[in-house]
């Protein structure tokens, strides 16, 4: 069990630690969306390749993200932060030393991404069980909240970040990476104290440990994962969609473009740094902030083709991104709670896995059904709202246990707090 942090300032160092490593998943491939062009035709490159610079980077990242939570189980998960944070900057210059070298290895640029892309995977995902790890009860719900607030915040700065880089170079971005990851692995390596106490067991104990967990709460955490996953895959391609409308009506690009992409994604994470502040250990509001986050989404898909004017657009897609907003957080508390320390890791890289995938596939969905307006934003209308019954539905709040001034603990339908004794 992990102890609690007392020290009000090695807490605020901790949290403020940790919250720049969401940062580094994001910036991985966000921003490198405004150079692509550039990267096309100074490296006399198809489309196709330039996009592998992209897929590359998330498919091993993916992949890869599960076995970085085995890992962070069986090893700890400070130093497989800090190991990946390496991996990852050393991917950077690879990348960025390939981009000038004799004008442009683009097979050396590859390899660097990849290598990137394995290092990402020990980031985020092992830093949300890192946090649960560390904190109890509010403060585990406050600071998962401020992760997905920082994830979110840097989603919106990237596009514009690379934007700025490449006003230097369209290379100069790679070489940020390096500097950046060593900074913040400094940062994991001075601040961040692992407990000691926390159980190891047998790898075959811990296979037959992952086995009973999936068994006992597997229907839940499957329909979060998929809500997860559903959110994200709506989010993205709706920014997709919102990137190439401003273009091609007001011909919006670089910074200018950046700033308004950045409006529904400041609304969702505000939203989710507001959400983790408030919802404490409470199990049923943590319910019904899912359903109604799901349902905002669906009723901002819905609407999204009845709409003509530009501000009403903005103003749905800020619906939108308040809906995810209210969602993520409150999912990330639920799965990093769901279980004890010892398989949290595995548990929360297979969530972290299941929204890279949502991510990933957003942009090329819409941009397959941009021709088809009506089945593409009603469709994911449908999904929204048939995720959110299926929420509503599996996600019960059984006999709980309440704790002071009537607020029900973590207790799902199968004793969370058995899994995780910080929770009761």
């Amino acid at each position: 069990m992990a102890e609690p942090i007392k020290n009000q300032q090695a807490s605020t160092s901790i949290i403020l630690t940790l919250s720049t490593i969401p940062l580094i998943m994001v910036l991985g491939n966000s921003m490198l969306i405004p150079v692509l062009p550039t990267m096309e035709s100074e490296l006399h490159i198809t489309s196709f390749q330039v996009s592998l610079i992209i897929t590359l980077f998330s498919v091993t990242a993916g992949v890869i993200i599960p076995l970085a939570g085995i890992l962070s189980d069986r090893f700890g998960r400070k130093w497989v932060i800090v190991i990946s944070l390496f991996i990852y900057g050393a991917g950077g210059l690879i990348t960025g030393l390939a981009a000038i070298w004799n004008g442009g290895q683009y097979g050396w640029m590859l390899a660097g991404r990849i290598l990137q892309g394995l290092g990402a995977a020990g980031t985020a995902p092992i830093a949300m069980a890192l946090v649960s790890d560390l904190f109890r009860n509010h403060e585990r719900s406050k600071v998962l909240g401020i992760i997905e607030a920082s994830n979110g915040m840097g989603k919106v700065i990237s596009p514009i970040l690379g934007s700025l880089l490449a006003l230097i170079a369209w290379y100069s971005l790679f070489f940020l990476f390096p500097i950046f990851c060593v900074v913040v692995a400094i940062a994991v390596s001075f601040f961040i104290h692992e407990p000691k106490n926390r159980e190891k067991i047998p790898l075959s104990q811990y296979g037959k440990s992952l086995t009973q967990t999936w068994k006992r709460q597997g229907a839940w955490l499957l329909v979060a994962f998929l809500a997860g996953a559903v959110t994200l895959f709506i989010l993205f391609g709706v920014l997709f969609y919102l990137s190439d409308f401003l273009e091609k009506r007001y011909g919006l690009n670089g910074v200018p473009k950046g700033l308004v992409l950045a409006i529904p994604l400041l609304a969702m994470s505000g939203i989710s740094y507001f959400t983790g502040n408030h919802i404490k250990e409470r199990t049923l509001l943590m319910k019904h902030l899912i359903v109604i986050g799901l349902i905002a989404i669906a009723l901002g898909m819905g609407f999204v083709p009845l709409i003509h004017n530009t501000y009403l657009l903005l103003a749905n897609l800020l619906i939108i991104g308040a809906g995810s907003g209210l969602v993520l957080p409150c999912l990330n508390i639920l799965i990093t709670s769901a279980v004890g320390s010892k398989e949290r890791g595995m548990i929360t890289s297979l969530y972290g896995s299941v929204r890279f995938l949502g991510v990933a596939m957003g942009p090329p969905v819409f941009s397959a059904m941009a021709s088809h307006k009506w089945w593409l934003f009603f469709g994911n209308a449908v999904l929204a709202g048939g995720t959110a019954l299926l929420c509503l539905w599996v996600l019960k709040q059984p006999e709980g246990i309440r704790g002071k001034g009537g607020q029900i603990r973590l207790y799902m339908r199968h004793s969370l707090h058995r899994s995780d004794p910080t929770l009761s």
